[in-house]
């Protein structure tokens, strides 16, 4: 095992091995033959780099790699001592040109890192995937694992016959044997027995342009695949859409290959610069730890996005503007790529703003600009309020702070502040920019620097004072009129202690009720607020709406008139956008302790079932079930969850049969049922056939589950009710429902199987792992889990030094106790001040989430 100072590299060290050596080129040849076996826990991985060295600078160097074992190094064709210490690969006797031989062997993964591993229940066939970012890729071959070392990647793979094998490029050969008995490749690492015949193939991939290690990819089992093309003035792109074989009749291929064509010719246009990766596959792959990832030519997704059973239209809006995601990284990320995580933004925050802009305006979503400022939004505002929360242009000085840098800050509030760019330079000023940057840097790394040279230039604006206003400073704004007693009308902007007001360009609108009593715009006016009161010329009106248009990033708030007018009419209000923001407005209120959160349950009782953008009826579902479990006093909960409960219940059977409305209903009311069991005789009956239905619901197999596990959690249902569930549904999905179905059960044994599960059972998949942590948190039973509270404590450094970055993250923040005090918390804290920083940040958010939840309690 490799040592946490070994593994975690720097940037300081990494900017000099840079500095040093020049990367040409990577030759990877993988054995995968034996990965259908499941006594096969390892596969030969040989990597051959050729690199310059400035040998003034580095007679040494270290190659990264974290696996079983090295076998052997050969530099320059002679064979060279092992220095292994199971994270890097020390190197010496560099030559100025180098060619670079390693022999090892990788672990197959069940955590989502590195090459992960998936036997499929429903047929037994195995499937695997890589996934890298930020530092994984060397988890399969030997690398120099840093972004600013691009090369030309060449693979060569080993597969069993028959498979779907792919990796960034198209295949160049593949040839297929047979072969018995004692196998293996003489460059690949150990040899392993084969004890029976097996039809085997060779696939070479022709050469990559120049990309960072890791976002090369492969792909390789016998995926389902769906052939099709995209062809724009000259140029063809062949298209692939892939999936298990088994959630083919699920797989609707045709509509995500519409929204990948109809964003090709957005970004083709947009940018000015042809796709440069030659082909375009998308594998939907299980057990996926992200939403998504942009390797060049083979974007790998989670497969939750095959709906296997009924779905809604954000479903599919959040697919699409997923999809489009990465695909902006095609140019932000793969073609020009930051020099260090400290700019990942450079990337993500224009992925996540280019993905809502293509989805608005390039497909059928074109509410998508609303489900951002409400959903994606809430989640840059959360993580901009911690003690934790940092420039969009990060000091990341590791690659463990790297690892918890993919937040609602570098994604959502980048992607907000984007737009607010834009209002600031220009829409061409800003899309001319990009067309340079991309010119100017294409194949190589940057900072933030490189591209604001291109936008002064294009715009002729201030961009670097905006940049230190709004890229290299912290915290949310937050936004409210003030009215004198002369009417005067003044927008106020507070900002966090220590921080400056930042200079917004927005939309202040008034709405007023026309004859049918809708509310409609009855006037607006677009102004800069840069200070602390600017003054608001604009009169006064039923309701009067900051940021309309949200083209800013910040807290706005109500003012009282308007308060009382969205109490009474929030479904009058025609505009989604303008609810939407009115929406994040209400539960930002109710999250920093303005508007009480029982007020809040009010509205959400009142016109969550009149909402009809079902993103945000998704976002004000989930935003009313958390705010009873975290805001609500301890002495009404149980009160405001039977209110709940009972609109949730309802209201199923009064939506439009088969509407998304209608399945965003039935889900919340299997959430709400969990912590209360009023309905759980309806519940049965609706489950075993003999009570009523709503009319168009569709029962499929993620509802039952969800459904069976709000009985199970409440003492209504059984273990063997579970197992009669699995039967009806054995597959991946339903393998991983059972677990927390069971590990949901409320009973001192089963809560105490289900923590030390958790904690100590390292063949736990990452979705097992989660799913046994949802199941031992089910139901709000504090009197169950209470007694683990101390042992967390003592529990999660042993956990950061053992197990991946991914999977500890998940026991810490999953497992973190919802006590009624922070003294445990605030003594773990002051007793372990030396613990790794990264485990500090993560244990100093969930304190402050704790401390939010008891604030505002008390407030109420």
């Amino acid at each position: 095992m490799s040592s946490n100072a070994s593994a975690n590299l720097s940037r300081s060290e990494t900017t000099a091995r840079s500095a040093a050596l020049t990367l040409h080129r990577a030759h990877v040849e993988l054995d995968l033959r034996r990965a259908p076996d499941a006594a096969a826990t390892t596969f030969g991985t040989t990597t051959t780099l050729e690199f310059d060295a400035d040998l003034e600078r580095r007679g040494a160097t270290w190659v990264d790699f974290i696996g079983e074992s090295v076998e052997s190094v050969t530099l320059n064709g002679a064979d060279v001592p092992v220095q292994y210490d199971g994270a890097r690969i020390q190197v010496a006797g560099l030559a100025a040109s180098n060619s670079l031989t390693i022999v090892a062997r990788g672990v197959y993964s069940r955590s989502g890192e590195g090459m992960h591993r998936f036997v499929d229940p429903v047929d037994g066939e195995t499937y695997l995937y890589t996934q890298y970012e930020p530092a994984d890729s060397r988890r399969v071959m030997a690398c120099f694992e840093q972004p600013d070392m691009k090369a030309r990647f060449t693979f060569t793979v080993h597969a069993p016959a028959g498979w779907q094998v792919l990796s960034n490029q198209s295949s160049v050969s593949s040839t297929s044997s047979t072969e018995s008995g004692e196998s293996g490749h003489a460059t690949v690492g150990t040899t392993e027995p084969r004890t029976a015949s097996a039809a085997t193939q060779t696939v070479e991939f022709a050469p990559t342009l120049p990309l960072s290690s890791y976002i090369t990819a492969i792909v390789a089992g016998p995926y389902h695949r769906v052939d099709a093309e995209w062809t724009r003035g000259g140029q063809t792109i062949p298209l692939g859409v892939l999936c298990r074989a088994s959630l083919a009749e699920h797989l609707d291929a045709d509509e995500i290959i519409e929204v990948t064509q109809q964003g090709l010719g957005f970004f083709t246009d947009a940018f000015d610069y042809a796709y440069p990766w030659g082909k375009y596959d998308q594998v939907f792959v299980p057990e996926y730890n992200l939403g998504a990832m942009e390797n060049p030519g083979l974007v790998t997704f989670t497969e939750k996005y095959v709906f296997r059973g009924a779905s809604t239209e954000a479903q599919h809006e959040g697919r699409a503007s997923t999809i489009l995601h990465e695909m902006a990284h095609m140019w932000f990320g793969d073609l020009v790529t930051m020099r260090w995580w400290d700019d990942l933004w450079l990337k993500e925050s224009f992925a996540d703003y280019m993905g809502s802009l293509a989805t608005a305006e390039a497909t059928r979503f074109s509410d998508a600009w609303v489900t951002f400022a409400n959903r994606r939004k809430a989640w840059a505002y959360t993580q901009d309020q911690l003690p934790t929360t940092h420039p969009i242009v990060a000091d990341i000085v590791d690659l463990e702070a790297a690892k918890l840098n993919f937040d609602g800050i570098t994604y959502a509030k980048g992607a907000a502040v984007l737009k607010q760019l834009v209002a600031f330079v220009g829409r061409d000023a800003f899309f001319e920019g990009a067309r340079r940057y991309f010119r100017a840097h294409a194949f190589g790394n940057t900072t933030l620097d490189d591209l604001l040279v291109q936008l002064e230039e294009t715009s002729g604006r201030d961009v670097r004072a905006w940049s230190r206003a709004w890229l290299e400073t912290t915290s949310v704004s937050t936004l409210e009129i003030e009215t004198d007693a002369d009417s005067r009308r003044v927008v106020t902007q507070s900002v966090a202690p220590g921080e400056q007001p930042r200079p917004h360009r927005l939309a202040v609108t008034t709405y007023d009720f026309t004859d049918s009593m809708q509310l409609e715009r009855s006037d607006s006016i677009e102004l800069d607020v840069s200070g602390d009161r600017t003054a608001l010329s604009l009169a006064d009106a039923p309701l009067t709406l900051l940021n309309d248009g949200d083209l800013t990033y910040a807290k706005v708030r109500l003012d009282d008139r308007s308060l009382t007018t969205v109490e009474g009419f929030l479904d009058r209000l025609t505009d989604p956008l303008a609810r939407g923001i009115v929406w994040s407005a209400l539960w930002n209120a109710t999250r920093d302790g303005v508007l009480p959160a029982a007020r809040y349950l009010t509205i959400a009782r009142s016109f969550a079932p009149l909402e009809t953008n079902v993103g945000l009826l998704s976002a004000v579902l989930a935003n009313a079930a958390f705010a009873i479990e975290h805001y609500v006093a301890e002495d009404e909960r149980a009160s405001q969850r039977r209110m709940w409960l009972n609109i949730c219940w309802n209201t199923v059977f009064m939506s439009r049969p088969g509407s998304g409305e209608q399945l965003a209903w039935a889900r919340a009311t299997a959430s709400a049922a969990t912590v209360d069991d009023a309905h759980a005789a309806d519940i049965a009956a609706m489950l075993d056939g003999s009570g009523r239905i709503p009319d168009g619901l569709a029962l499929d197999a993620d509802l039952r589950w969800m459904l069976l596990t709000s009985l199970i959690a409440t003492g209504h249902a059984t273990a063997a009710e579970a197992d009669a569930e699995l039967q009806r549904d054995n597959t991946a999905s339903g393998v991983t429902a059972h677990v927390e179905a069971l590990a949901s059960r409320p009973e001192a044994e089963v809560k105490d199987a289900a923590w030390h599960s958790a904690w100590t059972d390292t063949n736990l998949t990452n979705d097992h792992l989660d799913a046994t942590i949802d199941g031992f948190r089910a139901g709000g039973r504090r009197d169950l889990i209470a007694e683990y509270d101390a042992e967390y404590f003592d529990r999660i450094r042993l956990a950061w030094q053992t197990r991946s970055i991914e999977i500890a993250r998940r026991l810490v923040l999953g497992l973190f106790p919802a006590s009624d005090s922070l003294e445990p918390v605030d003594a773990w804290l002051t007793d372990n001040v030396d613990a790794p920083a990264a485990l500090v940040r993560l244990v100093t958010e969930q304190r402050d989430h704790l401390a939010r939840d008891l604030r505002v309690r008390a407030a109420q």
